[in-house]
């Protein structure tokens, strides 16, 4: 990121949720504030562009994984509250919704929201524009890496050290060190009450056909133009020994292709995704 900038990138992805809605019948993911929060409709800017781009390279196969991924989640999200949880954090929330739609509120699941200050300062300046209540539900956990502690960061902001928590991490890793990911999932594997992950990475591009590796290629040098380049890349083996070095257990490691096969009958754009990978993984309580 800029410093002191909201991310940019986020905004682009908060984009393609919301375009989703209005290009891909039937939906993967349900997201009735996606477009709000964006300050659009099916007539706004942000629409059309992004109408513009689904025909391009890549285009619907990149929007259509971030939806389910998303889907992918809040699906995992849903058995975790089933199975007890009420505590969730969203780690680089960005103009996520989840929050603010939160199904389980009235059974009080708590939903902290981490994100660098200046991206989490624009986001709250947005859901007071666009007049989206925030929930008693929410907490807003600004967190800057570079000098802040997650975990004493959770805490001060009223997350117990032994509560199971589930955290949704999706958008971020592929931005980020491997020293920083592989210390952020230390500090998640060392809570005491147990954790639940949902993350998503990518795939080194090498590993891909020629055309899937252009397309990536492509949004990789938009991101590098916004001042937020990828940084990390993952075999899908290699997150799973990192992971399992830290104690977790991965139950789902899956790809584009993977995806569609959940969510979507027949052939799909999905089937071009093969770069991002989203992955499923638990930790147990520690003594």
């Amino acid at each position: 990121m800029i410093e002191g900038k909201p991310s940019a990138t986020a905004f682009r992805a908060a984009m393609r949720r919301a375009a989703h809605q209005l290009l891909d019948k039937p939906l993967i993911f349900e997201d009735p504030l996606a477009l709000t929060i964006i300050g659009g409709d099916r007539g706004s800017p942000v629409a059309r562009d992004e109408i513009s781009r689904a025909d391009s390279s890549g285009g619907a196969a990149l929007r259509t994984f971030l939806a389910a991924r998303s889907r992918f989640a809040e699906d995992k999200l849903a058995a975790a509250v089933a199975g007890g949880v009420r505590r969730v954090v969203v780690l680089g929330a960005g103009l996520d919704t989840f929050a603010y739609r939160n199904p389980f509120a009235d059974q009080g699941v708590v939903v902290y929201e981490v994100d660098h200050p200046a991206t989490q300062a624009w986001k709250r300046q947005r859901l007071e524009q666009t007049l989206i209540p925030v929930p008693e539900s929410t907490r807003f956990v600004p967190v800057d890496f570079s000098i802040d502690r997650l975990d004493g960061k959770l805490e001060a902001a009223g997350l117990e050290p032994d509560a199971p928590v589930f955290f949704s991490w999706l958008g971020v890793v592929p931005y980020l060190s491997e020293i920083a990911i592989l210390t952020t999932l230390g500090i998640i594997a060392a809570r005491k009450g147990g954790a639940e992950l949902v993350l998503d990475y990518a795939e080194p591009p090498d590993r891909v056909g020629v055309l899937q590796r252009l397309a990536f290629l492509t949004l990789a040098g938009r991101a590098a133009q916004l001042g937020e380049p990828f940084v990390s890349y993952f075999r899908p083996d290699e997150m799973e020994r990192h992971l399992a070095a830290l104690g977790f257990e991965v139950t789902a490691n899956l790809s584009g292709p993977d995806l569609g096969s959940l969510y979507v009958t027949g052939p799909s754009p999905l089937d071009e995704a093969e770069v991002g990978h989203v992955l499923h993984a638990r930790h147990p309580a520690t003594a």
